[in-house]
């Protein structure tokens, strides 16, 4: 898994080759593709097929049936704002990667009784960022974090100095991705 992972809304199919020519452009080999769209899995389904150097993943999928939908378009990750049972099962059969968005030493201890030993720390500037996220590791040393949200360009190297950050998502590497690109 690459250190970055840019979180991509694709709101029409014909922007997926655009966006991810730009970040493989940029040395970037990883999306997240929105579940929010109606075109998400057909989105995932053409990055897939048209980028497998890629590894690519759906993000904002809250339930067992978007999984299945993402898995079924080729999806490698599954990234959820919260925690569902129901999708982390349903990754957990396909043996594929479910990181589900856990701030909380609840929703932290769950994620660790099915198994899952990266959670997504979304959205991680309200909920603290890496101050919040240090002190959770200290009751949990086998949680590794994804911090989403506030994540930026600025404060991008103070969080991947730690060593409980798995990787990084956000938005922001699409709109520089694509900046530099169309120059």
């Amino acid at each position: 898994m690459d250190k970055l992972i840019p979180v991509v809304v694709i709101k029409e199919i014909g922007e997926t080759e655009k966006i991810l020519s730009a970040l493989e452009a940029d040395g970037i080999h990883c999306a997240e593709i929105t579940f929010r769209t109606a075109c998400a899995q057909e989105a995932i389904k053409l990055a897939v097929q048209k980028f497998p150097d890629m590894h690519i993943g759906a993000g904002t999928v809250i339930n067992a049936e978007q999984c299945k939908r993402a898995l079924a378009a080729g999806a490698k990750f599954i990234v959820s704002p919260g925690l569902s049972e129901e999708a982390a099962k349903v990754c957990e059969k396909a043996d594929v990667p479910y990181y589900p968005g856990c701030v909380t030493p609840t929703e932290i201890m769950k994620a660790i009784s099915l198994g899952i030993t990266v959670v997504k720390f979304f959205p991680a500037n309200v909920y603290g960022g890496l101050k919040a996220m240090k002190a959770l590791a200290a009751p949990f040393p086998q949680i590794r974090f994804i911090p989403t949200g506030g994540v930026n360009k600025e404060n991008l190297d103070e969080f991947l100095a730690w060593d409980k950050i798995y990787a990084v998502g956000g938005s922001f590497m699409v709109e520089e991705a694509l900046n530099k690109w169309q120059k």
